[in-house]
């Protein structure tokens, strides 16, 4: 018997032998365990916690495993014309300890005579589960672990036995599937989020067209994702018609802040008509404009138009935004040109009288630009894509990792006051108290 054998004992709970449930006879077996030699206990600890752990849990396995055969077979050593099973050596078999499997010895049980078969242990099967090794699998590829190096990661010993480059990949493709399910499955009625950013992404020679909600009390959620060849309107509108599916409310006014692809504002326009209000970036509106001028004028004209707005009223910042288009229009045509184009859908936030933090984190997109970043990197080492079936898997996933580090909007406490001023714009007060509830 090894050191750590003689430390540990399993305590009988006083409940009984067996029970109906094999998880409730289960559990009341490894309820309890007793420590017998604390010296030898602290001999373990030396090499860690996690290996002492190992161990000890190792061997009230294997106990669990003796007493199961006792309950079948009986008491080792005493004759039974009645039993029903024999004992019948031992055999290898494996188990899951977290991120890997481990090879053990457990019992064998046989019914008695020439024509005997293996009886499974009862309690064999909860520690064959493999969902642990299933979410570790998927959580280190995510974070960006290859196949070929998962068996590094994985903490090895005498008898761990670690799951093939193969095998991880098997695993990880169906948690993948099952992640996929779980996103686009998702129920969008528990909110009415009352800000939506929708942006595009290039991945494997497609578009991705991403939603990405803001709950009233200022918690993203990544809604849904469709794949196209272009950012397009019917692109677009599949993504919305999925949320509409989904539970997401029609009949709350909401704010779409875009980047101002045509595309876009069309499928939001058909779809949710005046219960849609739009904000368009300002850094992309600045960005273009820009970009129709010389190096020399760049920087002046940019000032003047980070200066506009930054202006809380909104006529005053459209003001100073039509003064810079008048002062372009006959030097640069084409910059004037752009600076019109949708300018007071990038003073939106000025309209509905957002302030603060709130107003400085919906001017612009990058609030999904970062989950986009955040999503593509996880997948940055896949650099072939089959379809849109993988692609949408992939990243599916991949946003919903992403999910875990998301943080609240910033401004989030003023939420309640967009959704009073989207209202009131609307001109119907009936449903703002129950909108402006925080929950």
């Amino acid at each position: 018997m090894k050191d750590y054998q003689k430390s540990v004992a399993l305590v009988n709970d006083g409940k009984g032998k067996a029970s109906k449930k094999d998880k409730v006879r289960f559990e009341n077996q490894a309820e309890t365990i007793k420590v017998i030699d604390s010296d030898k206990l602290l001999e373990i600890a030396e090499a860690g916690l996690e290996k002492m752990a190992y161990q000890i849990g190792l061997e009230a396995m294997l106990q669990i495993f003796q007493q199961d055969v006792e309950e079948l077979a009986g008491p080792k050593g005493k004759r039974n014309k009645d039993r029903k099973a024999t004992r019948h050596g031992t055999e290898s078999t494996k188990v899951v300890y977290g991120d890997r499997k481990i090879s053990v010895h457990k019992p064998r049980v046989r019914t008695p005579g020439k024509n005997g078969h293996d009886i499974p242990l009862p309690s064999l099967p909860f520690f064959q589960n493999e969902d642990s090794l299933d979410r570790a699998v998927l959580t280190r590829l995510l974070c960006g672990i290859s196949t070929r190096k998962y068996k590094r990661v994985a903490a090895t010993g005498e008898e761990i036995s670690t799951v093939s480059k193969s095998e991880v990949s098997r695993r990880f493709n169906i948690e993948l599937s099952r992640l996929m399910t779980e996103f686009f499955d998702r129920r969008l009625s528990d909110d009415i989020y009352p800000i939506i950013m929708v942006d595009g992404m290039e991945r494997g020679g497609m578009t991705i067209i991403v939603a990405l909600g803001v709950k009233t009390d200022g918690r993203k959620v990544v809604l849904g994702l469709v794949e196209g060849a272009t950012e397009n309107n019917q692109a677009a509108k599949r993504l919305f018609e999925d949320l509409i599916d989904r539970g997401l409310r029609t009949d709350a006014r909401r704010l779409f802040v875009i980047d101002g692809a045509k595309a876009l504002l069309k499928a939001i326009r058909d779809t949710f008509g005046k219960m849609a209000e739009i904000q368009r970036c300002q850094v992309h509106k600045k960005r273009n404009v820009l970009s129709h001028l010389p190096q020399s004028e760049q920087g002046n004209i940019g000032l003047a138009m980070s200066k506009a707005y930054l202006e809380y009223d909104y006529d005053d910042a459209k003001r100073q935004l039509e003064a810079i288009a008048n002062n372009l229009e006959n030097r640069y045509p084409s910059a004037a040109a752009s600076m019109r184009e949708g300018l007071e859908e990038t003073l939106t936030v000025n309209r509905l009288q957002i302030h603060g933090l709130l107003r400085s984190s919906l001017t612009s997109t990058n609030m999904i630009e970062s989950a986009n970043s955040v999503a593509s990197g996880i997948v940055k080492k896949i650099t072939k894509w089959r379809d849109g079936e993988m692609l949408l898997k992939h990243m599916a996933a991949a946003f919903l990792e992403a999910e875990r580090g998301f943080r609240r909007v910033k401004g989030y406490r003023h939420i309640p006051t967009l959704i009073v001023s989207l209202q009131r714009n609307l001109g119907d007060d009936a449903d703002v108290n129950t909108l402006t509830r925080v929950g």
